[in-house]
């Protein structure tokens, strides 16, 4: 029953992955979607959980994949990680080539004093101090 109508709405309104401006110059995503702030939908908190549960499914795929030091974590460095990641992507969490070789080595407290020493941190402040010490503790700060 519902597929008919969701294919209709689909060929009806468009379907589109990014932000575009509809017809009547509204922020609009996904089938229709109206999320610009001045009278839209925006997001619920279950579909604002479920696009990050998403985001954090592939971030960790994309951790795993390229670092194997990743999965030897424990379970509050790995949310650290995961963070601090999820942040700045994969190509600026690669620049971080001295943290990066601290955690291979499995020195916290480097990797902690690296992330420190970052733009990082200066953009972010008190964000990346948290993460610095539950990454050179292991425990929630």
């Amino acid at each position: 029953v519902m597929e008919n109508l969701i294919k209709m709405l689909k060929r009806h309104e468009g379907a589109e992955s990014f932000v575009y401006l509809c017809p009547e110059n509204r922020y609009t995503i996904g089938v229709g979607r109206n999320v610009d702030n001045r009278g839209g939908l925006g997001l619920s908190e279950d579909e604002i959980d479920y696009l990050l549960s998403n985001d954090i499914v592939r971030c960790i795929k994309e951790i795993n994949k390229e670092y194997v030091w990743f999965g030897d974590l424990d379970e509050v460095r790995t949310e650290a990680v995961i963070d601090a990641f999820f942040c700045l992507g994969a190509t600026r969490f690669r620049g971080f080539h001295k943290m990066i070789e601290a955690f291979e080595r499995a020195d916290y407290k480097e990797a902690a004093t690296q992330l420190l020493d970052s733009r990082f941190a200066e953009q972010t402040g008190n964000r990346a101090t948290e993460l610095a010490e539950m990454i050179e503790t292991g425990k929630y700060a």
